[in-house]
Formats: structure tokens, C-alpha cells, sequence
């Protein structure tokens, strides 16, 4: 494994909080390349060595989470549909600040995509392969996927007045009128 070096590190952990920071104050729409450098205490040219901008910035973040969601639902495949569920809504309480800051930004669709993408095809592997579905595949998936989406984001942004416990159950029995 390529050891890399620590200045790269320091600063790509510089600017990584710096952005998260700001994201949470700010919200992702107000940020600019000159404020996370400033913020981070670096200059223009060490941020672009690591970014092309802060699109990029945000798409390596996405990145990273999904990365570790993906690692979250490996580990819960032997817990059953509820318990990975709460622990699957537990990861998003745990970093709700910064998916509630992109949620609320217009600017940030590509999160959206990717965490869209993810959970769709989460929700493809627990479909029974053996069942019929009435429906096309790719409009299940979608229905299911946003209804999930909707779900969240309601949830990280206050809308839901529930413990992670009650809504992962409640999700879970919806899916499984449908699965």
C-alpha cells in the first residue's frame, strides 16, 4: 500500500473541515474556493492541487460516506430488517449536521444523485429474486428509493419528531409490503 505523505494529508484534512465546517454555518450554495482556502489557512494553489473546485470537494465527501454506508451494509446483512435499518438511519443522525446543510442546498445535486443511486441499489439486493414484480424493475426501485430519500431527508431536517428506532421500523414495515 502507497504511503502518502503528510503534508497531503494535513491538507486535505485542513480543507475537508474547513468546507464541513462552512457547509453547516453556510449552507453549500454560499461557499466559494476563496473562503474554504482562507478558512483552512491555505493558499489557492495547494487547494487546486487537491480539487478542481468545490464541486469536487463535495463529490470526494459524497464519496467517502457512501464508501462507509456501503461498509455499514456489509456489516448488517446478518442483523435483521429492522436492526440494520436503525443502524442504517443511525449512521445519518450521526452526521446530521452536514446532510441536513445538503438537503437544503440547490447547488449540491450531485449528493443527491450518488445517495439516490446507492440506496436504490441497496434496496435491489433484499428484492426477492424469485418474485414476480407487477411493476417494471427500474420504476420499483425509483418509488422505493425516494420514498426512502424522502424519508431522510424529512428525518435529518427536524420534519420527523421520531427516535431513529421508530422510524427505521416504520420504513422497514413499509418496505416489506412491498418487497
Amino acid at each position: 500500500m502507497e504511503k502518502i505523505d503528510r503534508r497531503i494529508l494535513k491538507s486535505r484534512q485542513a480543507i475537508q473541515s474547513a468546507f464541513l465546517q462552512m457547509l453547516v454555518k453556510e449552507g453549500f450554495d454560499k461557499i466559494t474556493v476563496r473562503s474554504i482556502t482562507e478558512q483552512a489557512n491555505i493558499g489557492r494553489k495547494t487547494f487546486y492541487l487537491h480539487y478542481m473546485d468545490k464541486y469536487d470537494l463535495l463529490d470526494k465527501i459524497v464519496d467517502e460516506h457512501i464508501a462507509q454506508l456501503r461498509d455499514i451494509c456489509e456489516q448488517k446483512k446478518d442483523l435483521g430488517l429492522i436492526e440494520g435499518a436503525i443502524v442504517w438511519f443511525t449512521y445519518f443522525e450521526q452526521h446530521k449536521p452536514m446532510f441536513a446543510a445538503l438537503f437544503k442546498s440547490k447547488g449540491a445535486t450531485s449528493f443527491r444523485e450518488k445517495l439516490l443511486s446507492f440506496t436504490m441499489g441497496e434496496i435491489d439486493k433484499k428484492i426477492n429474486k424469485d418474485s414476480h414484480l407487477m411493476v417494471d424493475k427500474q420504476i420499483f426501485l425509483k418509488f422505493l428509493g425516494t420514498a426512502t430519500m424522502g424519508v431522510l431527508e424529512s428525518y435529518v431536517l427536524g420534519e420527523i419528531n421520531s427516535d431513529v428506532e421508530t422510524v427505521a421500523t416504520q420504513v422497514v414495515q413499509l418496505y416489506k409490503k412491498h418487497i
